[in-house]
């Protein structure tokens, strides 16, 4: 078995890659390599059997290169974020468009069908009150340029799959929770820092309302359902291969008093969530779903989040500075 991650430098790249090593199979089969492909990389897995590429998926030679002829699944989650996309909009098609056709066309050519998992977005809705509940049903009509470009991704998912080049499922993920290090340029970075900076003792700058619901899941549950999704026999498929992931409705009023139950229970002294409203990420919150129905996901097999206390101690096991 010889699986691709692109993104495989990046948090939940990383996170995917450790979990199949972990394991030792996906689909069944045996695990005897892994090509992680990314523009940079911060840590190693030590195993013979991860192969680290740095390159760009905008490169067409260099997709095809550190793909090879033969693979069996490739995950595809690398991806120029929310808040670059809005500001490098020429950068944001270069990468998230052409590094996907790049990564599919990739597919089509390898011999067999293999397996391609795509990490989408629920930036993909807009266009409509966002206060509904959002679901595999839903009209897309994103707003950002982020969303454009994974809601472009699922469609060609759906034709390559359609035309049987290769065999495509989409995760159209909710924010996912807690990210370690430092807040990133997507406009979802204060998601994970108004749990991340309270618990590591250090202010969050908060540039939303405190009010503002969003769909958040936890990083645990992601990997599992990249996994699950891979693993998924495809007579359970629909001719939609799209599946947006169960997640909570979280603001930032009910993540401060999670927080604060869980360092109460851990002596961990939390640092302050400070208001810093921003405009412009405000605005492309607003055109973000509140909430989302993940049930189609979960027929197939797909796991729900644990409860957002679980998620934030989940956290602290993994990854809080001691």
């Amino acid at each position: 078995m010889k699986i691709i991650i692109t993104g495989g430098g990046g948090f939940l790249g990383h996170q995917l890659a450790q979990k199949i090593i972990d394991r030792g199979t996906l689909c069944g089969k045996d695990v005897t390599e892994i090509i992680l492909l990314d523009a940079a990389f911060h840590r190693e897995i030590a195993d013979s059997r991860v192969k680290q590429v740095k390159g760009d998926i905008s490169d067409r030679a260099t997709v095809f290169a550190a793909a090879g002829s033969k693979f069996d699944v490739i995950f595809h989650l690398a991806s120029m974020v929310s808040g670059e996309c809005e500001e490098r909009f020429d950068d944001a098609l270069r990468v998230n468009l052409d590094g996907g056709r790049n990564v599919f066309e990739a597919a089509r050519a390898a011999e067999g069908r293999p397996r391609v998992v795509f990490a989408s977005s629920v930036a993909c809705y807009g266009g409509i009150d966002m206060s509904q509940m959002m679901s595999d049903t839903t009209k897309q009509i994103p707003q950002t340029t982020y969303g454009m470009t994974k809601a472009i991704c699922e469609m060609m998912v759906n034709d390559h799959t359609r035309k049987g080049h290769f065999d495509g499922r989409s995760v159209r993920l909710p924010t996912v929770i807690i990210r370690p290090g430092k807040p990133n340029a997507a406009a979802s970075s204060w998601a994970s820092g108004m749990f991340r900076e309270p618990l590591n003792g250090e202010p969050c700058m908060l540039p939303i309302r405190r009010e503002q619901p969003h769909p958040m899941t936890g990083y645990r549950t992601v990997i599992e359902s990249f996994i699950a999704l891979a693993e998924v026999d495809e007579s359970k498929l629909g001719k939609d291969r799209a599946y947006v992931l169960p997640a909570h409705r979280v603001t930032p009023h009910i993540a401060a008093v999670v927080i604060a139950e869980v360092a109460a229970e851990k002596g961990i002294t939390l640092g302050p969530i400070v208001d810093a409203f921003h405009a412009r990420i405000q605005g492309i919150v607003d055109n973000w779903p509140q909430q989302v129905d993940g049930a189609r996901a979960v027929e197939i097999g797909i796991p729900r989040p644990p409860e957002l206390k679980a998620i934030v101690e989940q956290y602290v096991e993994d990854f809080l500075r001691k």
